[in-house]
């Protein structure tokens, strides 16, 4: 049965096909790391997100430099009692099958996202102040929160909407095999090829301004040198995520432009601090320890101050990144300018090893991607470099990001590399997946690996946002990222700067946020 409506749902995209359409380009983008998958509510993955915003919309959505406006919703407004908020459809949305979007599809959304099978890491987390969804209008939806809700519509961006039959019925496989990728975006899906291709074609059924563009193929190329080759080839007119090393050369190629913007997105470590066998630590032989020395806030410090950012930042990023000492950047959002980097002492670390009774070292496996972050290997192997100059020993599993996620989820290692982007000016997108006690049925702890737990952390953020008092909020998020760096369960690492560049005669928007969207790509006049 769900097969037979999927089906139908996509031959009623038919006739809309056969309108008129304004004769447009065809365009091919470079991706540095491949999508997850083509459900939209599988995984809170940025890779994933920027392809499937071609096809899906979420209620709002946020602009280059992460202010929110509107998308499915043309306005919004929060309930006098505080409530909730009331979303307002706009009435000429179509999905691509040429029905109308309604509030019972949004409904139907949100109650998908806790049950999609094998998610690593739950859309939970952005509606998690949500306590039931109302139709109170024929386009107008009420979301009901568990209390005041300040932040919601800053929250819900990455919650994109589709047809409530398909939300009800369709698998990621479904969405995989294009059955079910019925969106109401700019563009529908042709062709999705795991790990290689994506294919998109204007959506016939949008409501706005047709795109430039009448084809775009995504094309995953991994390898930073092949990526830039294919931009100054030709074979593709915008590649993201440009090495810093090869900025410069590029420059001064008249066939290309560089287009940048600072970046929300951090690059941290994750320490295993809860269990008494964390995965990959060991003694200096490989043998195992009667204890986990990553429990001892004295070691995690150590190991914090052993790394030199600012070493990082200006050889290895070469100067496009800033050193970071919280979750996210200073000038961006309500970060705490007090809040700094730690300073590069290995003199200090070795003490504190010594104090905490870890004086003749052990060792480490220190896990991470090779091909997700800029210069993501190189990076971890001058971390291993650093702690290899106080004592402690360690073994760099650099893979590729399609083994490293699932592994990570699967709590498959004590010490790990990766990143965490929140483009939301208030915090709450960082604190509610890492900072918090995990809790399945709050959508807290989504992608808390390693169960970090700090009741005063939780009291902080549950005060935050229920606030309505916006100074009252910036105290409350900075207090609670101070105390939880003080714990040093994550070490901050750095922010990346975002480089995009296309062959000229294309222009870029260059995002915070560090998504690569066709609708960011223009024709130069």
């Amino acid at each position: 049965m769900r097969y037979r409506l999927l089906a139908a749902a996509l031959a009623a995209a038919l006739p809309f096909a056969a309108s008129a359409q304004p004769a447009g380009r065809e365009v091919t983008v470079a991706l540095g790391a491949p999508p997850a998958s083509f459900d939209p509510h599988f995984f809170t993955h940025s890779p994933s997100f920027m392809v499937q915003l071609h096809v899906f919309e979420p209620l709002v959505w946020r602009d280059e430099t992460s202010r929110t406006i509107p998308a499915l919703a043309e306005r919004w407004e929060i309930l006098l009692d505080g409530s909730g908020w009331d979303f307002h459809l706009n009435p000429a949305a179509r999905f691509s099958d040429g029905t109308p979007v309604t509030p019972a599809d949004v409904a139907a959304t949100i109650a998908r996202l806790p049950d999609v099978p094998n998610s690593p890491g739950r859309l939970t987390i952005y509606t998690n102040q949500i306590r039931a969804v109302e139709v109170a209008g024929p386009h107008t939806v009420r979301l009901l929160t568990r209390g005041p809700s300040p932040l919601l519509p800053q929250d819900i961006p990455p919650v994109m909407i589709i047809p409530e039959r398909i939300a009800r019925e369709a698998t990621t496989q479904d969405f995989n095999a294009g059955r079910a990728a019925v969106g109401s975006g700019r563009f529908r899906l042709v062709q999705y090829t795991q790990g290689e291709r994506i294919v998109l074609e204007r959506n016939p059924a949008w409501r706005g301004e047709p795109s430039p563009f009448s084809r775009v193929t995504f094309r995953v190329i991994a390898n930073d040198s092949a990526r830039v080759a294919a931009l100054r080839a030709g074979d593709v007119q915008l590649i993201e995520i440009v090495p810093p090393r090869d900025v410069a050369q590029l420059e001064r190629d008249s066939n290309v432009a560089i287009w940048r913007a600072p970046g929300t997105r951090l690059i941290y470590l994750a320490l295993d601090l809860t269990r008494d066998v964390a995965p990959g630590v060991t003694d200096l032989e490989g043998r195992p320890l009667d204890r986990n020395p990553l429990k001892d806030q004295r070691v995690r410090r150590a190991l914090s101050i052993a790394i030199d950012r600012e070493a990082i930042a200006r050889n290895i990023m070469e100067g496009q990144a800033a050193p970071a000492g919280q979750m996210q950047a200073i000038g961006l959002g309500v970060a705490d300018p007090e809040l700094r980097p730690d300073s590069y002492d290995p003199a200090r670390a070795r003490a504190l090893l010594a104090e905490a009774g870890w004086s003749g070292g052990f060792r480490i496996s220190l896990a991470g991607p090779n091909d997700r972050y800029v210069n993501d290997e190189r990076v971890l192997q001058a971390i291993a470099q650093f702690w290899e100059r106080i004592g402690v020993r360690v073994r760099v599993d650099a893979i590729p990001s399609n083994v490293f996620f699932p592994r990570s989820a699967q709590r498959s290692y004590g010490v790990s590399m990766t990143g965490w982007q929140s483009s939301s000016y208030e915090p709450s997108n960082i604190f509610a997946p890492l900072l918090l006690t995990p809790n399945r049925d709050r959508g807290w702890g989504t992608v808390n690996r390693h169960l970090y737990s700090n009741p005063r952390v939780d009291a902080l953020y549950e005060r935050a946002v229920a606030s309505m008092d916006g100074e009252e909020r910036v105290g409350l998020w900075r207090e609670g990222m101070r105390v939880a760096m003080a714990d040093a369960a994550y070490l901050p690492i750095h922010h990346q700067m975002n480089i995009w560049a296309t062959r000229r005669g294309l222009t870029y928007a260059p995002r915070s946020d560090e998504y690569t969207l066709v609708t960011s790509l223009g024709v130069a006049p």
